[in-house]
């Protein structure tokens, strides 16, 4: 509107100005609840945008380039082993323990003499350097030959029958293992493993036979997998954890129990708490996962949330603004006090200490968590988060009064991780029967992992006690 329009409008009348400015209010209004709008959707897309794994339950393989790796502050010195450093070099191994041994004699003096065979007479102990090399690994065949005989009385013939062990695959135990141990450990692929296999003992194999292998491993490890979660539940203590997985496209859930030294994988639907309740059964055992709803069915004195989950989503609320930043930057300094009272006991042991310490952190920190989960305007983006620690707050503190309970569930994400790079690289199964073998083979070579115990030893003696019909050994 110009000037001469305005003026226009002005000498219509007192109606028609009063008219003019009442729409040009609401017009106004419609704009700026527009605007509050588009500042708040926004303000959401840079909440997404910022999102990491810092700041998020996000894995580090999903930050995008502008998201710096984590980085030590630098210390001053240089890199590698410090001045004063006690060196830690290949010790050499016993006599006893050589196979073989190779003299070496000076063939000259420095001085130029030529020693003779008769002067080469050892004076002092020798220099010792030993070499470890493998030695030409070639498969062995085994032709097991199933005669036939003919009987004198009737004239038919008879033919013997092969040893349940020998008849069942085309392959030894040993082999079977290995092939096993690396396409589950190693996460080699079948095309790989076939390439493997083949230049390191000389097998005929294909990627089918590999697959097959993996099946007949897998059934091998039924008792052992079953016998896992008995295990678990009869725990003191549990870490828990649920990732997604991929099942012919479709999406599925990998949950995960873990202890000190078992672990047990199940591939389920989805993530709904029906799955938990399924696999927890009847456990007493004290939980601790981070804050997914489908734990909110356990005690709240039989759960301990994860703080690492907690500095993260601490964090995302300090990069906001207002109310929501202050309330992030309390989160995080409680943090910081748990976890340095934490590592205090790691070193002393002192858990009445750490218990005293933690109480001191809950009469100082509830009132602030409380003021943010008050219903003002201000707590808009903060106060679901802040009721939702007031409502768990005993499961806060689960691991100061109990010895096998730890206040983060790291754990158990370390013990998935396998699972996840492997679920990258296959893309998951393609079939209900590829996933009980994912979880049969995964929660024996986590265990096996956790137990610092030989996968491929294990699988050697499962797979030989299963051809034979004989009882699986556990993982114990």
């Amino acid at each position: 509107m110009d000037r001469a329009e305005a003026e226009a409008i002005y000498g219509q009348g007192r109606e028609v100005v009063v008219a003019v400015l009442l729409r040009m209010d609401e017009q106004i209004r419609r704009l700026e609840e527009r605007v509050a709008r588009q500042d708040e959707r926004i303000g959401e897309l840079e909440r997404k945008l910022n999102r990491s794994s810092r700041n998020s339950s996000a894995p580090p393989s999903s930050d995008p380039p502008s998201v710096r790796s984590r980085s030590k502050d630098p210390s001053g010195r240089k890199r590698g082993a410090q001045d004063g450093h006690e060196g830690h070099g290949r010790p050499l191994l016993p006599a006893w323990a050589v196979d073989e041994v190779v003299e070496h004699w000076p063939a000259r003096c420095r001085c130029g003499h030529a020693f003779s065979d008769g002067e080469r007479l050892a004076v002092g102990q020798p220099a010792r350097h030993q070499v470890e090399e493998l030695p030409p690994i070639n498969v062995r065949v085994i032709e097991h030959r199933s005669q036939r005989v003919c009987c004198p009385e009737c004239g038919a013939r008879s033919r013997a029958a092969l040893p349940g062990e020998v008849a069942w695959s085309c392959f030894g135990p040993r082999l079977e293992a290995a092939v096993a141990a690396i396409s589950v450990r190693n996460r080699v692929s079948r095309d790989d493993a076939v390439e493997l296999i083949e230049e390191l003992f000389g097998a005929r194999i294909s990627p089918g036979t590999v697959e097959a292998i993996l099946s007949r491993t897998a059934a091998a490890l039924g008792d052992p997998h079953e016998d896992l979660i008995d295990r678990l539940r009869g725990a003191l203590a549990i870490n828990m954890d649920e990732t997604g997985w991929r099942t012919a496209g479709q999406r599925r859930a990998l949950w995960g129990i873990f202890d000190s030294r078992h672990a047990y994988f199940a591939v389920r639907g989805d993530r709904h708490e029906d799955h938990a309740k399924e696999l927890l059964a009847d456990t007493k055992a004290i939980v601790t996962s981070d804050r997914w709803w489908a734990y909110t069915h356990l005690p709240l004195t039989r759960r301990q949330l994860c703080w690492a989950h907690l500095r993260r989503d601490f964090k995302a609320h300090a990069e906001g603004l207002a109310a929501e930043k202050e309330f992030g930057q309390h989160g995080l300094a409680l943090c910081e006090r748990v976890f340095w009272a934490w590592e205090v006991f790691q070193h002393t042991g002192d858990r009445d200490e750490l218990k005293r310490t933690i109480r001191a952190l809950q009469r100082a920190y509830e009132p602030i968590i409380r003021s943010f989960a008050a219903k003002r305007a201000r707590n808009k983006r903060c106060r679901g988060m802040a009721r939702n620690l007031l409502k768990a707050w005993p499961a806060l503190w689960t691991f100061a009064n109990h010895d096998s309970v730890q206040p983060t569930n790291n754990h158990a994400e370390r013990a998935l991780r396998s699972a996840v790079i492997y679920r990258k690289l296959s893309l998951g199964s393609q079939s209900e029967g590829g996933e009980r073998r994912i979880e049969r083979l995964f929660s024996a070579h986590t265990t096996c992992r956790l137990q610092d115990r030989s996968l491929f030893v294990y699988l050697t003696e499962a797979l030989t006690a299963h051809a034979r019909g004989d009882p699986v050994p556990l993982l114990t």
